[in-house]
């Protein structure tokens, strides 16, 4: 009897923690994955606050302006400093993270949604206005950096990309929805609206567990156990899963403190050349200038801004989506690879389009290639190199530089989405074309880039991958 019980058993390789295992004869349950997904709910309710406030601005601008008596300067200076903020938040999201933990960042990052929020609604004039944008932009930059490595620290390997993949895609509903309600609502009481996802984002912190690596890291035994327990459920056997984030631990405790110059050791090159890189090529490749400025795109080929405005917003959420299905089948290279070919077409399909209005050629095919373009761009970017990079880079870092990398990376992903959106329309003042095939260049590069330095992530633990950037 017991020769038949023992019949189905399953060898798999490279020691991964099976959902199926036989303990003394006995199967044990499946693990239940129920806590992983709430948690995951709760971490990317931040991710849409992010995307409420990157949303914001731009259904309310002649509201304000009128309601406030704002100048075109003013109400620019209200606009892009969120950017400042968020780079403010970028640089000390690591830092905070590791000293107060996952939760307690996510935490910290509301609260300063809140407070901006309520500023912004309570505004009476331009300085109520940007102070409530530069704290809302605070809580931005912490959001982008913590959520996805929260996501990845708690994830089993093969729901690890698609559910990290999730906090894109809930930044597109956020800017989504922001931009579609806007419309209906007045602009304080759109502002009230962003609170909403910092109040259930709050209460739902106190009933999910930490990051089990985080603490772990700090040496909380006990509370590192329970935490992996709730996360794969009460009868999972989590012993093997356990001594591996252990030992990983413990090899790391023995290295010295690191700080962000440190960063720069040749042990550590590979995976900061990896993460800030691909940070850099998904804003130098001219997403923010093409996302803030698409009315003013579709107006310049020709084509109706509004009805170009609303594909655009509808079409980004089901391609992330789709990204979200696909990353943990394809893997991340794949994905990364497709989406920057479909990039530099975008790109060269829109720069033709100007080209052509510019030199008065096939004037009736112009809007149209312009349109198509843009949404090429879109649709390649949301499948991929939106998501990707925050992935990538939320499993690559050592745990204990990750702080550190990732408040870098951060700040260089803010910083080139400040200096893409600036440069714009200089850009298309200069030469319509030839920004557009300047963008197609550097996600050319992009490709090649993603082929040569860029590892693959699926289906490993984190240990695992450590263990393989090191190795190479």
């Amino acid at each position: 009897m017991k020769e038949d019980i023992r019949a189905p058993l399953i060898i798999q390789t490279n020691k991964r923690a099976t959902e199926l295992q036989v303990e003394n004869g006995c199967y044990e349950k499946k693990q239940d994955r129920c806590m992983v997904y709430l948690s995951t709910f709760v971490a990317v309710c931040g991710s849409f606050a992010f995307g409420s406030c990157a949303g914001y601005s731009s259904p309310t601008q002649s509201a304000i302006r009128e309601d406030l008596n704002l100048s075109i300067a003013e109400f620019s200076l209200f606009g892009s400093i969120l950017t400042f903020g968020a780079m403010i938040g970028a640089i000390t999201s690591g830092p905070i993270a590791d000293y107060i933990g996952r939760k307690g960042a996510m935490r910290m990052s509301s609260a300063f949604c809140v407070a901006g929020w309520l500023a912004i609604y309570f505004a009476q004039g331009a300085l109520s206005l940007d102070i409530g944008r530069l704290a809302t932009g605070y809580g931005m930059g912490v959001f982008s950096y913590v959520v996805p490595v929260f996501i990845a620290e708690i994830a089993p390997r093969d729901l690890r990309g698609a559910l990290t993949t999730i906090n894109q895609l809930m930044i597109c509903c956020g800017v989504s929805v922001a931009f579609i309600i806007g419309t209906m609502l007045t602009w304080r009481t759109l502002a009230l609206t962003g609170l909403i996802p910092c109040a259930i984002l709050l209460f739902g912190l106190f009933i999910i567990p930490e990051s089990p690596r985080w603490l772990a890291k700090i040496g909380h035994q006990k509370e590192f156990e329970l935490a992996l327990h709730r996360l794969r459920g009460k009868d999972a056997d989590i012993s093997e899963e356990a001594a591996e984030i252990k030992d990983y631990i413990e090899t790391l405790e023995k290295l010295p403190k690191v700080n962000v110059f440190d960063l720069f050791q040749r042990r550590y090159s590979s995976s900061l050349i990896v993460g800030v890189g691909l940070m850099v090529f998904q804003q130098f490749g001219g997403i923010n200038g093409i996302c803030f400025y698409t009315g003013s795109i579709f107006e310049s080929s020709g084509f109706p801004s509004d009805i170009g405005t609303i594909i655009y917003a509808i079409i980004q959420v089901p391609i992330t989506a789709l990204g979200a299905l696909l990353i943990d089948r394809a893997g991340r290279k794949p994905l990364l690879l497709v989406s920057g070919t479909g990039l530099v077409i975008g790109c060269i399909l829109t720069g033709i389009s100007f080209y052509l209005e510019g030199h008065e050629i096939a004037t009736k095919a112009a809007p149209i290639l312009a349109v198509t373009g843009i949404l090429v761009y879109i649709g390649s970017f949301s499948v991929g190199m939106g998501a990707v990079p925050w992935v990538v880079m939320s499993e690559i870092y050592p745990i204990n530089i990750k702080g550190a990398a990732g408040s870098l990376a951060t700040l260089v992903n803010w910083f080139g989405a400040w200096a893409c959106s600036y440069t714009f329309n200089f850009l298309m003042t200069w030469n319509s074309f030839g920004t557009f095939m300047l963008y197609a260049a550097v996600n050319a590069l992009s490709i090649l880039f993603v082929i040569k330095i860029v590892p693959e992530t699926k289906g490993r633990t984190l240990e695992q991958i450590q263990a393989a950037i090191n190795s190479s």
